[in-house]
């Protein structure tokens, strides 16, 4: 049986999620979502999606690109993905190797690539030339429980919306997203600048649910806000949960958060995942409040090639 390395069509989204799924179960990925990211990518990410086939079945997957928004030239990515019960077949190796002389020629000086923590996985990105840099956590709330906390009356001149009630003008998003982006602790800092560019893969991603998505406003001014991803079904991923710094330390973005959960509950969605900085202790502490129990460590690794 041989193990071949190709580009992703469209028809290998369905396969893709799977295999993501099974090797990954925290993150919330749906077929739309990996096509659009694909089709949608700005063209300084350099990005390519990679997957690993053997006699006709995808049994890995890839991502790799540029971090393009970053200050810092040349900072690469490589994110690659194995079905469990496909490992041993060399996919990971193949992906690796192909994704890493793809970056090379396209001005990569290091490449970084999260590595779930457990000892086969370690292993296989340290014999690679890939060093640990940071962990950080997966976690898991039961929206079944009834355990999420209520919510709170709201403090004077405060008032929660969401991100559906910004569709004529998202652009104070767009400035609270990138206020919040560029405090978030990260070894590939990003900047975000492009408004056109946000709103075409964070605004109308498929993956973003604009009426879960909650946003506190303060004398009218988007003040902190909790972003809502889900596979429009039953899981719910938070991303980006954020204060503009001229509003921190109110528990504001803990309001918005809460507002959140209860209206993925009231929604149907029964599994919430986040993801957590292992050294953000101040966020952890939030998450631990609502209920959320780490469920998996990532650790980031990066190799230097430049």
């Amino acid at each position: 049986m041989t193990v071949i390395v190709r580009d992703f069509v469209p028809t290998d989204a369905e396969a893709w999620v799977r295999v993501r799924r099974a090797a990954l179960p925290y993150m919330v990925t749906t077929p739309e979502q990996v096509a659009f990211e694909q089709a949608n990518a700005h063209p300084d990410r350099r990005y390519r999606l990679l997957v690993a086939e053997e006699d006709g079945e995808i049994i890995g997957t890839a991502q790799v690109g540029i971090v393009h928004d970053s200050p810092e030239p040349g900072q690469g990515f490589c994110n690659p993905y194995t079905h469990p019960h496909r490992v041993g077949r060399g996919a990971g190796s193949l992906l690796v190797s192909t994704a890493e002389e793809y970056l090379a020629g396209e001005g990569a000086v290091a490449i970084y690539t999260w590595v779930l923590d457990e000892p086969a996985n370690r292993v296989f990105a340290e014999k690679r030339g890939y060093s640990p840099s940071r962990p950080a956590h997966f976690l898991h709330l039961d929206l079944t429980q009834g355990t999420l906390p209520p919510r709170q009356d709201l403090p004077s001149g405060v008032e929660l919306r969401t991100a559906a009630d910004f569709a004529d003008d998202p652009r104070p998003l767009f400035e609270a997203d990138a206020e919040t982006t560029a405090d978030e602790p990260s070894d590939t800092p990003t900047e975000l600048s492009d408004y056109e560019d946000w709103l075409r893969n964070t605004w109308n991603n498929p993956g973003l649910d604009r009426e879960l998505t909650s946003v506190a406003v303060v004398d009218g001014e988007v003040a902190a806000f909790s972003a809502a991803n889900t596979d429009g079904l039953t899981r719910y991923w938070s991303g980006m949960t954020g204060t503009r710094r001229a509003y921190r330390n109110r528990g504001l973005a803990k309001l918005a958060k809460t507002d959140s959960l209860h209206r993925a509950r009231a929604a149907g969605y029964t599994d919430a995942y986040t993801g957590n900085d292992a050294d953000n202790g101040p966020m952890l502490a939030i998450n631990t409040w609502f209920g959320y129990r780490i469920c998996a460590t990532e650790v980031r690794h990066v190799h230097n090639i430049g």
